[in-house]
């Protein structure tokens, strides 16, 4: 490997496992200043991942993680903070939810169907997003925020009984999805039943890496994120980049609650998870935007919340899991810009240093040439 690629790779690695140690060790800060025992509680969360049932509750929550981190990573690779994803995905999987209780189609049919509603959805939302910031100017930040606060409000109205609500004790639901529309998952005994479409995670990685780096649009995609006016003199339309970024952003994060909708649940009621988005967030920052260093994040962030609640069994808190998930963004943050800085440095070192031997090599020429027109 060539020591310019060494050093890449180096980069690539340095920030996540700086980023990691750094949670570590100030979380263990946190358990001594509590007067707790500050190597136990990872002791035990280590041991649940050897269980065959926590390992099934892992993979399967790790890939709505993960779709969702994949839409925030196609932002951030056009330089666009897609903060909305959590807006975008709710309300995609209250669609799915509502057409697979409306349609029953035959399963080939009806699976596509409802696919195609989430992903739709999550393009429209998302899409006004970028409608108003290619158009008007308006921040995706302050929109996404807003589209929100907004999903939550179409959402409510949505499960009013004379919508499409159906109200089951006090939980308000969209009414079982018909079967045609389940997805089987793979059946791991009793250890539970793994998602069907942990598949569809997977084969989405896949092609996010694929498109990003082998196609014409992935590069446009990407050196538009990097120089929109380099972009431009190369023939590439910003604007119409930005608009695409946020569509497949807003798309990607639609299929982000159908594992769970499609393989377990069957409806979308007050029980269905929040706040993937926004997990999503971290995780992407966490990979530092690659399929492979997403699908690791993914798996640390499963990891921690479905190992913390043995904690509670043993005198802590298991909240010290979402205290170490903040502290990991917190450090993520600070170890990149710090490895960043490094890279900087150790480039322009090398660069002064070739610059050098270049001025050397042509003074040295130079006095030969001398010499030999004497």
């Amino acid at each position: 490997m060539k020591k310019f690629d060494r050093e890449r790779v180096l980069l690539a690695v340095a920030g996540p496992v700086i980023a990691l140690a750094v949670a570590f060790v100030l979380s263990a800060i946190v358990l001594i200043a509590s007067g707790k025992n500050p190597i136990e509680p990872f002791a035990l969360m280590f041991e649940q991942a050897g269980f065959s049932d926590i390992q099934v509750l892992i993979v399967n929550q790790a890939s709505m993680y993960y779709i969702a981190a994949l839409a925030v990573a196609i932002g951030f690779r056009m330089n666009l903070f897609n903060i909305g994803v959590d807006g975008q995905y709710q309300l995609a999987a209250m669609m799915a939810a509502i057409v697979g209780a409306h349609a029953n189609l035959p399963a080939a049919l009806q699976i596509p169907l409802l696919l195609l509603t989430a992903v739709c959805t999550g393009a429209f939302w998302s899409g006004i997003a970028g409608v108003l910031k290619i158009t008007r100017g308006v921040s995706e930040v302050v929109a996404t925020i807003m589209l929100n606060a907004i999903a939550t409000a179409v959402i409510g109205y949505l499960w009013l009984p004379d919508v499409f609500g159906v109200k089951i004790g006090n939980n308000n639901t969209t009414g079982e999805m018909h079967e045609s529309g389940w997805i089987p998952g793979l059946d791991m005994g009793a250890a539970g039943e793994i998602y069907g479409l942990v598949i569809l995670a997977v084969l989405l990685g896949i092609g996010y890496w694929v498109v990003l780096n082998r196609t014409r649009f992935g590069f446009d995609l990407r050196a538009s994120g990097a120089s929109e006016s380099a972009a431009a003199a190369s023939g590439v339309d910003p604007k119409r980049m930005v608009l695409t970024a946020m569509l497949i952003s807003g798309g990607l994060a639609g299929l982000a609650g159908l594992p769970i909708l499609l393989g377990d649940t069957h409806t979308y009621s007050l029980n269905f998870p929040t706040g993937i988005g926004f997990l999503g967030i971290g995780i992407a920052l966490l990979g530092r935007n690659s399929p492979v260093g997403i699908a690791f994040a993914a798996l640390l962030w499963a990891w921690l919340d479905k190992a913390s609640p043995e904690l509670d069994f043993h005198g802590y808190d298991k909240e010290i899991a979402v205290i170490m998930q903040g502290l990991i963004v917190l450090s993520v943050v600070v170890s990149y810009e710090a490895v960043r800085e490094w890279g900087l440095r150790r480039q322009q070192r090398r660069v002064g240093a070739e610059l050098a031997a270049g001025h050397v090599l042509g003074a040295t020429d130079n006095t030969k040439k001398e010499v030999a027109g004497r």
